[in-house]
């Protein structure tokens, strides 16, 4: 069976992780992807991020990797006209650089129109191209602090935090992989192009609006925390041999405390007033995270993974970036395949 986008085409003028992300996307999709990079370095990544001299880094590679590449040089006449032709061969333009800089180099939405009308220009922006931040600049952190994400996340008593996750780039990339297929749908109907945006901001904020909701519906200050809801449980557990990654994360709320204990063989404690409802054991936490540990932490956070989502409790293992490379349930999936590199073997 042909891939859904197979025939699609794509030149991504993008760099970083926002716009190569989502171009690499349609690329999985069955999309004929070219990323087009400048004559003086391409793609910054390519060696800002690498382990080896003169081999593109890591980073550039696992966003590009199913792309055919070229430079060109938008300045001159030659790079203009040739340009020019891949308009016209394209599908969808795909850029994110700052406001205002496709304009000048006389690539605009407008022109490209002229060009080929049924174009889709894709464009990724920090703050957008319109409003009273439209001309500032950002990456991941910065969309995930004005995005309201830092300020949710993070110790009660401690400051903002970012978090590791490519919300601000790659959730970005997946807000407009979305707004491209909806173009292509509508331009199927009508023969018509469109200019489609994103700003990295608004991605985040439309990431957060569980966090929104107290804020929308009650009077109460913002408290970090990634937790839903109030609680002063954590909601992760130490488990063993005590490593700095042998955790769990078990929810204990509602009907899955009773759960959680039958499977802990604590069933003298179901009904026990003192924990008998969430409100109650908010008063205990550190008896609570003690009944909880002094089970975990005789075994393996595996182990504890297994039992008990065997019996139906929301809970997962704490797996760490190189753990998710070997995970058997993510090869099982073809989430994580190998592939054989030129340089790296």
């Amino acid at each position: 069976m042909d891939k859904a986008l197979k025939g699609v085409k794509i030149i991504d003028m993008s760099r970083v992780q926002a716009g190569p992300s989502c171009a690499q996307l349609m690329g999985f999709l069955g999309a004929d992807v070219i990323k087009l990079e400048d004559t003086a370095g391409g793609d910054n990544t390519r060696v800002d991020m690498a382990h080896i001299k003169g081999v593109d880094s890591v980073y550039y590679t696992i966003f590009n990797g199913n792309k055919r590449a070229m430079t060109l040089n938008l300045k001159s006449p030659e790079g203009t006209e040739i340009m020019d032709k891949l308009v016209k061969w394209a599908d969808i333009i795909l850029e994110n650089f700052s406001s205002g800089v496709m304009d000048r180099l006389g690539f605009g939405y407008e022109r490209l129109r002229e060009i080929n009308p049924g174009i889709i220009y894709a464009s990724i922006k920090g703050y957008g191209d319109y409003g009273p931040y439209s001309s500032y600049k950002a990456f991941e952190y910065t969309a995930q602090a004005t995005g309201g994400l830092m300020a949710a996340n993070g110790l009660p008593d401690g400051p903002p935090m970012g978090t590791a996750a490519g919300i601000g780039d790659s959730g970005t990339g997946l807000h407009m992989a979305i707004g491209i297929l909806a173009a292509l749908r509508q331009r199927d109907k009508d023969g018509e192009g469109q200019r489609v945006e994103v700003a990295m901001q608004d991605g985040v904020v439309n990431l957060m609006r569980i966090r929104l909701i107290r804020s929308l519906s009650t009077s109460e200050p913002n408290e970090r925390g990634v937790v839903l809801g109030k609680t002063n449980i954590p909601h992760t557990f130490a488990c063993s041999p005590g490593g700095y990654d042998d955790y769990v994360m078990i929810h204990l709320r509602g009907y899955m405390w009773e759960t959680v204990l039958a499977v802990m063989g604590k069933e003298d404690l179901i009904g026990d007033e003192r924990y008998i409802d969430e409100q109650a054991r908010n008063k205990r936490p550190k008896e609570v995270v003690d009944i909880i540990t002094s089970w975990t932490s005789t075994k393996s956070k595996y182990e504890v993974f297994h039992e008990m989502a065997a019996a139906g409790v929301w809970c997962g293992a704490v797996i760490s970036p190189e753990e998710v490379i070997t995970n058997e349930h993510l090869i099982a999936r073809e989430m994580v395949v190998d592939v054989t590199d030129d340089v790296r073997g």
